[in-house]
C-alpha cells in the first residue's frame, strides 16, 4: 500500500518580509502626511463642495466630455486618411499628427489662448465679391474656454488617430476582402465590419485617453479656463491656504477617474465579451 503523501506549502519569507517593510513604510508615509499642520482637514471639508469648486468640476467634465467626441471623430478621420491610397489624403493625416504630438499640450492651449496676437479679427467673406460674412476681434471669438476646447481636441485628435489606424490594422484583412465580395461599399465595410472588431483593441487605450485627458483639462488654468485647477488656483492665491485647496483639487480628481475606470471597466467587458473565458478573463 502506498503510504499518503502529505504536502506541505512552500513558505515564502521574503514575501512576508517584504509585504511587511512596504506596509510599514505606507503607514510611516500616512502618519507624516496626517500629522502635517498645513494640511488641515477642516479646510479641506469646508471647500471640498463650494459652489465654485463644484462650477469647476463641472466645467471640467464638460472640456473632457467635448474634447474627447471631437477627437474621437476627428481621430477616426484622420486614421482612414492615414490609411487611404490617396497621397495627399495620407500626407495631411500624417503632417497633422506629427505637429501636434510633436509638440507640448501645454504650448498649443497657450498658443490658442493667445491666438488674437497672430490673428487680431477672424473675417470671413466671399471670394471675388468682397461681401464681409462674419468679421469680430479674434479674443471675442476665441475666449478661454474655446481656446481650451480647440487645443484639447486637436491634439486629442493626433492620438486617437493613431489608437484607431492600429485598431483598424489589427483586424484581419480577408474581413474587408469577404465584405467587398459580398458587395458591400468602402464606407460601409468600415462601418459595419472593421470598426466594430476593432474596438476591441481601440477600447482599452481610448479608456486611458479619457483619464488623461481629465487630469490635462489643468493645463488650461493658465488661460483661465474655468475648470477645477482654475477655481483652486484662485482661491489660494487669496487666501495662500495651498496645500488644503491643492487637497480639494486631488480628492476631486480621483474620485472622477475612480468612476470613469469602473466605466471603462463596463466598456472593455462590452467590447471583449466575444473573447472571454467562463472566468471572465480575457482568452
Amino acid at each position: 500500500m502506498t503510504p499518503e503523501i502529505k504536502a506541505v506549502p512552500v513558505r515564502h519569507y521574503g514575501r512576508w518580509i517584504a509585504a511587511a517593510a512596504v506596509t510599514g513604510l505606507l503607514v510611516l508615509l500616512a502618519k507624516a502626511l496626517l500629522s502635517s499642520p498645513n494640511l488641515e482637514p477642516a479646510t479641506i471639508r469646508a471647500y471640498l463642495t463650494k459652489d465654485f469648486i463644484l462650477d469647476g468640476v463641472r466645467t471640467t467634465l464638460i472640456l473632457t466630455a467635448v474634447a474627447m467626441v471631437f477627437g474621437a471623430a476627428g481621430g477616426i478621420l484622420l486614421a482612414v486618411m492615414r490609411l487611404s491610397a490617396n497621397p495627399v489624403l495620407r500626407g495631411a493625416s500624417a503632417a497633422f499628427i506629427w505637429f501636434f504630438r510633436g509638440t507640448p499640450l501645454l504650448v498649443q492651449i497657450v498658443f490658442f489662448g493667445f491666438l488674437g496676437a497672430l490673428l487680431p479679427r477672424i473675417t470671413i467673406e466671399l471670394p471675388f465679391t468682397g461681401t464681409v460674412l462674419f468679421d469680430q476681434p479674434t479674443s471675442v471669438v476665441i475666449t478661454g474656454t474655446t481656446a481650451a476646447v480647440l487645443a484639447l481636441s486637436l491634439n486629442e485628435m493626433a492620438y486617437a488617430a493613431e489608437i484607431v489606424r492600429g485598431g483598424i490594422l489589427a483586424v484581419d484583412g480577408g474581413q474587408t476582402e469577404a465584405a467587398h465580395a459580398l458587395g458591400m461599399t468602402p464606407a460601409l465595410t468600415m462601418r459595419r465590419i472593421v470598426l466594430p472588431q476593432a474596438m476591441r483593441v481601440i477600447a482599452p487605450p481610448m479608456g486611458n485617453e479619457v483619464i488623461t485627458m481629465l487630469k490635462s483639462t489643468a493645463l488650461v488654468s493658465i488661460i483661465g479656463g474655468h475648470d477645477l485647477m482654475t477655481a483652486v488656483q484662485g482661491v489660494y492665491a487669496l487666501n495662500y491656504k495651498v496645500i488644503p485647496l491643492l487637497s480639494v483639487a486631488a480628492i476631486w480628481y480621483l474620485a472622477l477617474v475612480s468612476a470613469l475606470s469602473a466605466v471603462q471597466f463596463l466598456v472593455e467587458r462590452r467590447f471583449g465579451r466575444g473573447h472571454l473565458n467562463q472566468a471572465g478573463m480575457f482568452r
